[in-house]
């Protein structure tokens, strides 16, 4: 009798010795992860700001620097770090300026490609589904969708297309096609119905700054890849007015310059 008891008492030592093992033996589990930075609110273009180290070695090989955010227009056959096809060039070449600037051509937005750079603030509201990024310029609104939805076969093309992120990190990625043919760089060259854009953006250290590459890729019009860099400085208690575009500054404008 004495032997079965003490048989039992051992085997129950036993099973907690081992019990305790296992549990400080077990492997810890990962705590949830960090929620993505909040991008929401006013940013008004900074062209002040240094390119991101960062986000610029994340840019692909074979890609030219577009150096024309803000203001600044390139000049007539200077397409920054770009390198057009034949065809685009021979189009570009013929392009006439004041053609832009008629009535019924002045009021006409410009796609994202050029849109985003413009010296015009943009307002970002973030949920988990998806992102609205309002401009300024022009009215434009994106919906950046972060649900992995796809476009329908009948999408239609626009000019800020179909727009899809995800976070890698503090990062938010964003693949942009469906974009309506518009101008690249405002001087002739002209993206077609099938570019696709390749976005990063991320707050600044300090959370000052929202600090963005726009990469371009469309062969039918470049030989090469494109990028900008933009940056934009948060202002709390802002928000983005109507763009309000009047054509007819354009009438005046031609008539000035005798068109």
């Amino acid at each position: 009798m004495r032997i079965i008891v003490w048989l039992c008492l051992s085997l129950s030592l036993l099973a907690v010795a081992c019990s305790n093992r296992a549990a400080n033996t077990a492997v810890p589990q990962a705590g949830p992860a960090a929620a993505p930075p909040n991008l929401s609110g006013f940013w008004n273009l900074d062209m002040k700001v240094p390119r991101d180290a960062r986000l610029m070695s994340e840019v692909a090989p074979n890609t030219g620097f577009i150096d024309d955010t803000g203001p600044v227009e390139l000049p007539l056959g200077n397409y920054g770090g770009l390198k057009p096809t034949p065809a685009a060039l021979e189009k570009a070449k013929h392009w006439d300026p004041h053609e832009a600037l008629t009535i019924e051509n002045a009021c006409r937005a410009p796609s994202i490609v050029y849109a985003l750079q413009g010296p015009f603030p943009i307002e970002i509201f973030q949920s988990d589904v998806f992102i609205v990024m309002k401009l300024e310029y022009y009215d434009l609104v994106r919906i950046i969708f972060l649900d992995g939805r796809k476009p329908e076969p009948d999408y239609p093309h626009s000019m800020t297309g179909f727009s899809s992120g995800h976070w890698e990190g503090d990062t938010l990625v964003v693949e942009t096609d469906h974009l309506e043919a518009a101008t690249i760089t405002n001087n002739g060259l002209d993206h077609s119905e099938n570019m696709r854009v390749l976005e990063r953006f991320r707050v600044s250290p300090d959370g000052r700054s929202l600090l963005a590459t726009q990469e371009y890729e469309d062969p039918a019009v470049l030989e090469n890849r494109g990028v900008r860099f933009i940056a934009w400085t948060r202002q709390a208690g802002q928000h983005v007015f109507p763009y309000e575009c009047d054509p007819n500054f354009a009438g005046n404008y031609s008539h000035q310059n005798g068109k």
